[in-house]
Order: structure tokens, then sequence, then C-alpha cells
């Protein structure tokens, strides 16, 4: 059975050739750009991937939308930060030629953070789904940090996705501000936020993460990661407050404003 590879990407000419070297094993390597001005297309075009282009709206929008554009009914899909070791790459096939009866399988991540893995706190045991069946697999309809919707069975896969996940601290400061505007408008009519939201969670986070998964073994990365949670919980909560007492979020990259699902 043959494979068909999804990437998206924009502007991401300093991860891309990585991901694309880890997906040489598949059939069909699909690029779903969202107009790069930087070097993407043409290291792509370069290493035989397909090319298609559409406007950024937010991720599972995106990827819901190249999923029936694949070849082949097996899709591996990859952010363009992430990449696949050996090991993964032969299991993956191994998987697909024997027709399994899952409709898509669980893979372990290994996260990378400020040039090292991180193997403690929250990013531990961390895994997603990449492999999938064209025709019985869409992503839910929320903005961030969306799953895979399976009609099927979902498996393990017994290999290991690598993820670089901020190229640096600014980079870090830029998606932080984006997500939590997604985030916050996909929550804000779910509930009301108070108190708590402002002071407990965001400090239970931060204390889940670097003391009782062990974040503090990471050293400064493992601090500044678990600083970056309870944060981001924070920023969220004033979000979702400033959106139910009317306040309209615009999205910090495209400086449009944000709208409801």
């Amino acid at each position: 059975m043959a494979i068909t590879a999804i990437i998206p990407t924009y502007n991401e000419e300093d991860n891309i050739e990585r991901a694309l070297l880890s997906v040489q094993f598949c059939d069909d390597i699909l690029v779903v750009d969202s107009y790069s001005s930087d070097n993407t297309i043409d290291i792509a075009k370069r290493m035989g991937a397909r090319i298609i282009q559409r406007e950024y709206a937010y991720s599972a929008s995106q990827k819901n939308w190249a999923i029936p554009q694949a070849k082949h009914p097996w899709i591996v899909l990859l952010d363009a930060d992430e990449w696949l070791d050996e090991v993964t790459q032969k299991t993956i096939v191994k998987t697909v030629t024997n027709n399994p009866n899952e409709a898509a399988f669980w893979i372990p991540r290994h996260n990378h953070f400020m040039g090292k893995r991180m193997r403690f706190g929250g990013w531990k045991n961390d895994k997603v789904i990449r492999l999938f069946q064209r025709d019985k697999c869409r992503y839910e309809d929320k903005r961030v940090h969306a799953e895979i919707k399976c009609n099927g069975t979902v498996g393990e896969l017994n290999g290991v996705i690598g993820h670089n996940t901020y190229r640096g601290f600014s980079e870090m400061i830029r998606k932080t501000d984006r997500y939590t505007s997604w985030a916050a408008v996909d929550r804000a009519n779910s509930r009301r936020v108070g108190c708590l939201d402002f002071t407990i969670k965001p400090w239970f986070a931060f204390f889940r993460d670097y003391v009782l998964k062990l974040g503090f073994l990471d050293g400064k990365r493992g601090f500044i990661s678990a600083s970056h949670t309870g944060w981001s919980k924070f920023v969220r909560a004033v979000k979702i407050w400033r959106i139910q007492e009317g306040e309209t979020l615009t999205d910090p990259q495209t400086k449009q404003p944000i709208e409801k699902s």
C-alpha cells in the first residue's frame, strides 16, 4: 500500500530539508505551503516534492484541506519542524505493508527546546497521530492543539518523531501570542473565567511541569518551559475575559480579526 507524506509550510527554509529527507521513503510527498516568502518552495521543488498553496487560516483547517489531495490511502503527516528517524521510517513501511486493521497510529514525539531534547516536564511522554488513513481521518475543527478524529481504531506505533519546538526565544514569544489568541477564541463561549484562572491555575501548571513531572532535571530549559506553560495559561485566561467583555482579538501575524468558529 502506497503512502503520501504531507508537510504544511510557511517560511520553513531552516527546517524543511530535514523533514523532507525523513519522508523520502514515501511514494508521494506533498508540501502544503502558505505562500512562503523565503526559499521553502525552492528547497521543496529541488527535493522532488509536489507543491500546493493556500492562504493559512489555522493548522486544522490547512491540514483538512490537504488530506483529500493525497494520492495514496495512507498518510504520514509531519509539521515542517518535525522529522522521522530511520527506524521509524522502516516501521511505518512495515506497518502499512501488513494492511493493519487500525485506521491511525499514535507515535511518540521527542521535543527539542533551545537546542536540547527535553526528557522531563510537560513535554515528556508526548505523542501525536501522524500515520493515518486518508479516507477515515480528519482533524477536529480547533485552532490550537487539534487532534485527529478517526472513523476506526487507533493503534500505537513503535517509533519516534523528532520535534524542534522553537527556533529561538523570540519565536517562542511570537507563537505564544498567536496560539493563546486562537485558543481564547475557541474557548470564549464555553465558560466564564474567574480569579482561579488568573492565579492558581497558572501557578499549578508551572508546579506540575517543574516539580511533579521533574522538569527541574532539564535545567534552565526545564524552568523556562514550565514558566512558559504557566504564563500561557495566564495570558489565555486574560484574552478569554477580554473577548467576553466585547473585545475583538487580532491575529498577531496577519493583523486580521480572529473570527469565532
